[in-house]
């Protein structure tokens, strides 16, 4: 089960990833966002009843399966380790901090990624920034930057998120109506069921197995030029790309491109907050939620905090608007955010400017 001990088993993992992918997007899933963290956990949320943005309301399977998947393999691999360490509040704020600049940009890195290979070159525009995050985070683990070791603790306590995607998972098949769906717009779309919660815990065992980290990735390379990590997001990509070129779906352009914005400084700084908070926490929200399926408590204080980002985002209009064109009967839409989005994607790079810099040194 060692998927870490060559750079040719990795990619394979990544490309198997990639082609769940797929599979979603053939299957019903918006086809540039096929699969993305932040924007599953925002449609959730909305499910939940957290945030009434009608047109992003929907449990998505795959964040449910992600969770178990993690879960799974870790405890037949006997990875599994209940854990928790220091600093929960600080982990939370950068749980809203992600979500909040993931939906500056539109996306987490997952579907930047994705969007990369459809040919968005917004998402190349908000790469930019996503390095320069993690490039400021590394700069402040140099100099001593730490939230706390972990620490083993009771085994229920590291299953707690797990349980709760279950109970979450129970409802969907129960078909519950404390869960609102969305009629129309991008929480109408996705893949049936049972296809996305398999497609999640597959993705979710093969991301726990490979270490998948998308920040962790251009840490590695920054800090040891090690491409380990980097052979599994360029796998994924690959398959990706191959589709969108064999499907017609690869666009390469500025405009046009489903669910994104061209306003390139907001692109940029939304991609630096995700980058630089990712970075502190320790893992992209993917990474979160699989180090919160394998046990960790600290990841999934991070998760929550996610969810309430989330939530917070579309109910005080912090969240960037896609651009969209003119039709018969509205407007062309420019997209990127409002006001209240500028200022709190300020408001969070001076936030993680003081955590990184000002306090949490190791001792």
């Amino acid at each position: 089960m060692n998927l870490t001990d060559s750079k040719a088993k990795l990619a394979v993992g990544g490309a198997i990833c990639g082609v769940v992918a797929v599979l979603l997007a053939i299957f019903g899933n918006p086809g540039n966002m096929a699969i993305c963290i932040a924007c599953f956990i925002r449609d959730t949320a909305g499910a939940l009843g957290m945030h009434q943005a009608a047109v992003v309301q929907y449990a998505r399977p795959e964040i449910i399966g992600i969770v178990l998947g993690a879960f799974i393999i870790s405890v037949v691999t006997k990875e599994y380790r209940s854990t928790a360490g220091s600093s929960p509040m600080i982990r939370f704020v950068l749980g809203i901090i992600i979500m909040i600049g993931a939906l500056l940009f539109l996306g987490c890195p997952l579907r930047m990624v994705l969007r990369m290979a459809a040919g968005d070159l917004n998402a190349y525009v908000g790469l930019i920034g996503f390095v320069a995050g993690i490039a400021t985070g590394i700069v402040a683990l140099k100099q001593g930057f730490s939230l706390g070791r972990a620490h083993e603790t009771n085994k229920m306590n590291g299953a707690v998120l797990p349980v709760l995607m279950l109970g979450i998972l129970v409802m969907i098949l129960m078909g519950s109506s404390l869960l609102i769906a969305s009629e129309k717009g991008p929480g109408s779309m996705h893949a049936p069921v049972w296809l996305a919660l398999i497609g999640g815990i597959v993705f979710g065992a093969l991301a726990q197995k490979t270490r998948m980290c998308f920040a962790g990735s251009i840490r590695d390379i920054m800090l040891m030029k090690n491409f380990d990590l980097f052979s599994v997001i360029a796998a994924l990509f690959g398959v990706m790309l191959i589709y969108n070129i064999a499907t017609g779906n690869f666009h390469l352009s500025f405009s046009g491109q489903p669910v994104a914005h061209a306003q390139h400084l907001w692109n940029i700084l939304g991609m630096y907050i995700v980058g630089l908070a990712a970075t502190l926490a320790g893992g992209c929200p993917l990474r979160q939620l699989v180090l919160a399926g394998q046990g960790s408590s600290d990841a999934a204080v991070t998760v929550a905090g996610m969810f309430v980002g989330s939530a917070l985002c579309h109910n005080l209009k912090l969240a960037s608007a896609a651009a969209a064109a003119a039709t018969a009967e509205t407007e062309a839409v420019v997209g990127g955010p409002a006001i209240q989005g500028k200022i709190a994607g300020v408001i969070c790079i001076v936030v993680l400017l003081i955590i990184a810099f000002a306090g949490n040194k190791r001792k």
